[in-house]
């Protein structure tokens, strides 16, 4: 299973589309096996979903994430995790012990500072 988390700086963001990088980790049972940084290639409607999709990603740990992009990973039955938030070690800790849940906040308001999602 791989499980990609949207980041800056070691922390994960609150705006995925405009996120630094994916953290992409792959994942035995409950154990990480291996973890790579993957530059964002860029904010585009519907294009990180299908990039995510082909990098072979089944969950999605983010902030703050728009309708659109949760609808294009719910249709390739990628798993969204919406409302994380912290450092990167200790989300992937708290989803693969079954703690992190999303809150399924859908940003809806894409006028907003560039580290919020106008909550």
């Amino acid at each position: 299973m791989k499980i990609a988390i949207a980041s800056d700086r070691g922390m994960v963001t609150q705006h995925f589309g405009h996120c630094e990088h994916f953290h992409i980790y792959e994942v035995d049972g409950k154990e990480v096996v291996n973890s790579e940084k993957v530059k964002n290639p860029g904010h585009r409607p519907g294009f990180l979903p299908v990039f995510l999709h082909e990098q072979g990603v089944n969950v999605i740990i983010s902030g703050g994430m728009g309708g659109g992009a949760i609808e294009i990973f719910n249709e390739k039955n990628i798993e969204v995790i919406i409302g994380a938030k912290g450092e990167l070690e200790n989300t992937i800790n708290s989803y693969l012990s079954g703690e992190l849940k999303s809150t399924g906040s859908v940003c809806h308001d894409h006028m907003h500072e560039s580290d919020g999602c106008g909550h």
